[in-house]
């Protein structure tokens, strides 16, 4: 078993910048590939970032050169730094862990709670 918390959401005017730290305990983290995924109301959850246990990135496009995932596996901690952020994202955001990477969230074994972000316009 892997358990997860988030931290770091909160209510930020547009333009503006959040970093959210999500924080890993069981079984060894950098075994796991972690990825960062949203939902908003009445849309479906969806990747924003991954990162592999070798360090590999993955972003949505809608994301790209505006957010940065990174992870410290000696504080079994991933970190998701947003900047330039939009009303657009506005959402509910999930830390996942899984052994196997994947954009699909039904495949990730292990999730957080969810934190909840809000841009302001």
């Amino acid at each position: 078993q892997v358990q997860l918390v988030e931290s770091g959401g909160g209510l930020v005017q547009a333009g503006g910048s959040l970093r959210l730290s999500c924080a890993a305990s069981g079984r060894t983290f950098s075994n796991y590939v972690m990825g960062w995924f949203r939902q908003a109301p009445g849309k479906q959850r969806e990747l924003v970032a991954a990162i592999t246990r070798g360090g590999s990135t993955n972003y949505a496009d809608s994301v790209k050169g505006r957010f940065t995932i990174s992870r410290d596996n000696a504080k079994n901690t991933v970190y998701l730094q947003m900047n330039s952020l939009k009303p657009e994202d506005t959402a509910v955001y999930y830390c996942a862990a899984d052994p196997y990477y994947s954009p699909i969230p039904y495949d990730y074994d292990y999730w957080g709670q969810g934190t909840q972000v809000t841009v302001s316009s």
